[in-house]
């Protein structure tokens, strides 16, 4: 069976992370529709033949065969497009951050759960190729009880513009989004969060550095960017009673896209960046292993959504792991950082 979807909004964000994805699914997916304000000359690009192009919101929302809308526009109108989708009767993936406030989230959950729907971020790099592996490396139980997880996700761009904005414009807001909800996927709500969010390149601009640390009882788990890293970090380093793991070099994907290397095609999202595994055995035996880097491919979102459209399965991102990264999100920009917050149960 194949389900209808239609998105909302045609920059970027659709035509890079999202349609590569969604046109190479097409015994799963139809895209039938795609909203923009105006039309862009990208509409006659032949893959996209086949979509119905309108600025007219409602002959999206009207359409009956439509199961799924994606709303892929600017934060601050993530919520009123989500919930006019899900006043539709539509089920409903936002872009990150799901909304700018947790208030919002909440709200679109009640929503959603009042019609029977399902709305939720877009939560793509649960399916990073240097995620997964780390992942495998902590699930094997080689490690022994995980005690630190680092994670970074730096640049060297040391120019930047001058645009101020909105803490949601930040690095917080658009890379934490991801990272944190990569721990939180592993292991829950913490029970600590302590801050360290700058402006470093240009002090008129949202934050472009941040390195929060998620506690959780004796686990320590440590979220990084920096704008300016030339030396390139460990992707993930974990450490346990057992032993340690390292993963250099990120997820390859975004780079075969800008490289017009599509989903499917031979060479897409090479990653041959292995991890490295060490560890004290059974035997006491120090065994170190290389780990090959897992698939990664940011469809399985598209996967998990159509499995739990079909057949009922859970949501591939809990609520509660979306209500818990909002809050961290929300709550760092409180006080002035470096700063600690306890999160209630």
């Amino acid at each position: 069976m194949t389900l209808h979807c239609a998105f909302i909004g045609f920059g970027k964000s659709t035509t890079r992370y999202h349609l590569p994805y969604v046109l190479n699914r097409k015994d799963s997916w139809h895209v039938a529709h795609i909203f923009r304000r105006h039309a862009k000359p990208e509409e006659q690009a032949p893959q996209y033949s086949h979509i119905h192009f309108t600025s007219d919101l409602d002959e999206v929302l009207n359409d009956p065969q439509v199961k799924l809308v994606i709303v892929c526009t600017h934060a601050d109108s993530h919520f009123e497009y989500a919930k006019r989708a899900l006043e539709a009767g539509k089920n409903v993936l936002v872009e990150k951050p799901f909304t700018p406030t947790l208030a919002e989230a909440k709200a679109l959950f009640e929503l959603a759960q009042s019609k029977g729907l399902i709305v939720t971020p877009y939560q793509n790099r649960r399916f990073d190729s240097c995620f997964l592996t780390a992942k495998k490396a902590i699930e094997s139980g080689k490690l022994g009880e995980i005690v630190e997880v680092e994670s970074h996700f730096d640049y060297y761009r040391p120019v930047v513009e001058t645009q101020p904005g909105l803490p949601q414009d930040g690095a917080f807001y658009g890379l934490g989004v991801h990272t944190m909800d990569q721990i939180i996927s592993l292991f829950g709500r913490p029970d600590h969060v302590a801050y360290d969010i700058r402006s470093l390149r240009n002090k008129a601009n949202p934050d472009d550095t941040f390195e929060a640390q998620l506690f959780y009882g004796d686990l320590k788990a440590i979220v990084k960017t920096s704008h300016l890293v030339k030396i390139d970090y460990p992707k993930f380093i974990v450490h346990g009673t057992k032993g340690s793991f390292v993963k250099y070099g990120i997820d390859q994907q975004e780079t075969s896209l800008k490289a017009n290397i599509m989903p499917g095609e031979p060479g897409f999202a090479a990653d041959d960046s292995v991890g490295v595994l060490e560890y004290v055995n059974d035997d006491g035996i120090t065994v170190k292993e290389e780990m090959k880097p897992e698939v990664g491919d940011y469809g399985r979102v598209y996967d998990a959504l159509y499995q739990s459209l079909t057949t009922g399965m859970p949501n591939y991102v809990k609520e509660s792991d979306v209500l818990t990264n909002l809050e961290i999100l929300e709550r760092a920009f409180e006080q002035a950082t470096p700063a600690t917050i306890t999160l209630a149960k």
